[in-house]
């Protein structure tokens, strides 16, 4: 799957641009919802990404874009779950997992990116 974090706050997938976060299921891309993450901002200094939010399970590895310079908070109940589940998690700053997914055919991509710090 084509992907890359373009600019701060811009990333393409599949020659589309989004200037927003996205979430990566088997190939479909969609927004991601954050609002429910939101009262956890103060703990964090930002809105971490919490079980609250929709998340891909469905695949056996999630990917998540950490941001531009890694500092996306993922809350422990996340890796916990991921664990539950049995569900590979690898967590490393966007621009490298976009070149870790760019290995993977779309149906096979299972991620939470982060376009911002």
């Amino acid at each position: 799957m084509q992907l890359e974090l373009v600019d701060f706050g811009v990333i393409e997938i599949e020659g589309q641009r989004y200037e927003h976060d996205v979430l990566i299921e088997a190939g479909t891309v969609r927004k991601r919802r954050k609002g429910p993450s939101k009262p956890f901002r103060d703990d964090f200094g930002h809105t971490p990404l919490s079980v609250l939010e929709e998340i891909p399970w469905s695949g056996d590895r999630l990917v998540i874009g950490t941001g531009a310079e890694g500092r996306l908070p993922v809350m422990d109940e996340v890796i916990a779950e991921a664990a539950r589940r049995g569900v590979q998690l690898t967590t490393l700053p966007t621009t490298d997992a976009c070149r870790l997914l760019a290995e993977d055919p779309a149906e096979r991509v299972f991620a939470i990116l982060h376009v911002t710090c």
